[in-house]
């Protein structure tokens, strides 16, 4: 009925590589691992990745013990934006809305010791784990992946429990369950006068779909799947995209025109190579300061009467 997750930050590869963070989760009634995986540093889409895997082999578990990391919950410091002032809600993290959309009970624990399991389960792996990878010479990330991925059915066998009940509280999606449109990273965009929605550095241009010619001003959802790859969404109908032409560049200063022998007698101009700002520059009059014994300053005016 209920996982325990958390990542364990550690050097991993002993000086062979670089410290990798280790993300698991383990089956609080069993001790069984269900899945885990290396990742450069503790994040989200790490998360993703787990509960996506989790899902996929044993099904939706019913609840996941956590800690009050910000992947899990926004801190209360946190400050609300103007929409979610108006609509009087504080929404979830990315992890918060995939739990939400999953119907998993989100369970943060106030200490570490309330999750002692999977804290006792990284003290195993800091022993065993590492001696595994010390012996296959790990020393990339994929490297460790792999080591890991072999050891995880030994350990199952080894160290798992049969739980008192027969039976698993695990769930199985529903008909019309599609795991890309779950776990992604979603965005509410507004569509620019264009028909281009922009995220990040992304820019997507949306093609006339069901009927539809132009979603210019439409709020949009636009899906960040875990392959990097972009979707966007109109009530719940996906949409015909296709990556957006380049901005049109700034304009720049063009040349001025310079006529050459060659050119002249055709009546061709040929483009300079001096900007505009240089020529006017250069044929701009020179402003010089009158000395003092200049005649115009010993010029005294005189009455002719």
């Amino acid at each position: 009925m209920l996982l325990q997750i958390d990542g364990s930050r550690h050097d991993w590869m002993e000086g062979r590589g670089p410290r990798l963070s280790l993300i698991g989760a383990i089956d609080d009634a069993t001790g069984k691992v269900p899945y885990a995986l290396f990742r450069d540093q503790e994040d989200a889409q790490g998360y993703f990745l787990l509960l996506r895997r989790i899902v996929a082999d044993q099904g939706i578990p019913m609840a996941l013990y956590h800690d009050r990391h910000s992947i899990f919950e926004r801190p209360k410091s946190d400050p609300e934006s103007l929409e979610e002032q108006l609509e009087g809600i504080r929404r979830p993290t990315q992890f918060g809305r995939l739990m939400e959309e999953l119907d998993i009970t989100s369970i943060p624990a106030r200490s570490p010791q309330a999750k002692g399991r999977i804290e006792r389960l990284w003290g195993t792996f800091q022993d065993r784990l590492v001696s595994e990878l010390r012996l296959a010479g790990a020393s990339t990330l994929e490297q460790a992946n792999g080591v890991l991925w072999h050891c995880l059915p030994q350990h199952n066998q080894r160290f798992a429990v049969p739980a008192p009940e027969p039976g698993s509280a695990f769930r199985e999606p529903g008909e019309g369950f599609v795991p890309d449109k779950v776990f992604c990273f979603k965005y509410y965009r507004t569509v620019g006068p264009d028909n281009v929605v922009r995220l990040g550095e992304h820019r997507l241009q949306i093609r006339p779909t069901n009927g539809r010619s132009s979603y210019a001003r439409a709020r949009v959802e636009v899906h960040e799947r875990l392959d990097g790859s972009l979707a966007a969404y109109y009530q719940d109908q996906c949409l015909a995209t296709q990556p957006a032409p380049p901005e049109a560049p700034v304009l720049r200063m063009r040349k001025m025109a310079r006529v050459t022998p060659n050119s002249a007698s055709f009546g061709v101009p040929v483009m300079s190579a001096a900007p505009i700002t240089e020529r006017l520059t250069s044929q701009s009059p020179r402003h010089v300061k009158p000395s003092p014994d200049h005649p115009w300053r010993r010029w005294v005016y005189r009455d002719p009467r």
